[in-house]
């Protein structure tokens, strides 16, 4: 495959070296009124100068197209550095190099590589396309292979659910990395600890890969309860608890969860994290709400790691 030379956004490896990130994600729209309220928080969010923001890429490939088209148009449109998400999830190595192509159309080049999950149940049976890829390692090679490309990978602070235990899942990451992963960004959770055995294990297999936790601030009881619960993340009894006894007051259900996040954030921060990946569910209020409380703004502007405001 011939390679692709993309020179419009910095590289994601350069930012997180420059100082703390912080960053969004977004998903891709289903409808026109779902691709309204997404660019309506995109631009809400936009002058906080994240360091990044990425769009997701639905399960099976289902939202391809939308999440390239998406990712382009941020590339083109607005003063953010966007990152592509590519899963191996239902596709022939040929379609993922056409993937990788019309990323680099749009110059994209910082992708997010994961092997993905099941179609339809996360928790299902893996089972990898017949002319593709088993693992999120081989992925990881196939983009570094394609062009001037700066890959990232998933990681997990409560481990991988089909890993065995902590340390294996933690060899499987090293492995994701040797292959030529220069970041990671975490699957959501709510026990800092969590996070930061996941951050030791690696280091003391002599990986030095920066790994961004994830955050989500839970702003509803239907968030709570199709995303979190769904997932299977583990979560503070007490904080269901508080989020299910003010489920009709949805002020007071976003206020907890703002608060809960804000305080994890503090934590992660004064641990030493790279930075922060906001899930925002395509929403703007409660990361605007977390960056007044904990003045990420200022901070990300003294760090100097904000991506450039040039289009």
């Amino acid at each position: 495959m011939r390679g692709y030379r993309i020179q419009r956004a910095p590289a994601i490896r350069d930012l997180l070296a420059a100082g703390e990130s912080f960053s969004f994600e977004f998903m891709p729209p289903k409808t026109e009124e779902d691709e309204r309220k997404l660019w309506l928080a995109i631009r809400q969010l936009e002058p906080l100068a994240p360091t990044f923001v990425s769009v997701t890429y639905g399960a099976g490939g289902s939202t391809r197209d939308r999440t390239v088209r998406v990712t382009g148009r941020i590339a083109e449109e607005t003063t953010l550095t966007p990152v592509g998400h590519l899963t191996a999830v239902n596709h022939s190595v040929a379609e993922l190099r056409q993937v990788i192509g019309s990323y680099a159309a749009v110059g994209v080049r910082n992708v997010l590589a994961l092997r993905g999950d099941p179609p339809g149940d996360p928790n299902g049976q893996w089972v990898p396309h017949p002319a593709g890829f088993a693992y999120a390692e081989e992925l990881v090679r196939l983009v570094r292979a394609s062009g001037e490309f700066c890959v990232g990978v998933a990681a997990f602070p409560e481990k991988h659910p089909r890993s065995p235990d902590p340390d294996t899942d933690a060899a499987y990451f090293v492995q994701k990395c040797r292959a030529g992963a220069d970041f990671a960004i975490t699957q959501m959770f709510f026990h800092t600890d969590d996070y930061l055995k996941l951050r030791d294990r690696v280091t003391a297999r002599g990986c030095q890969v920066p790994i961004i936790p994830c955050v989500m601030p839970i702003t509803s009881v239907r968030t709570f309860e199709r995303i979190v619960v769904l997932s299977g993340a583990k979560y503070p009894p007490e904080l269901a608890s508080r989020i299910r006894e003010h489920a009709d007051d949805r002020a007071a259900v976003r206020q907890i969860g703002v608060e809960y996040a804000a305080g994890m954030c503090e934590r992660l921060l004064a641990e030493g994290v790279p930075g922060l990946h906001f899930c925002t569910l395509n929403g703007s209020r409660a990361t605007l709400e977390i960056y007044q409380h904990l003045g990420l703004q200022d901070r990300a502007r003294s760090s100097g790691s904000a991506a450039p405001m040039t289009a």
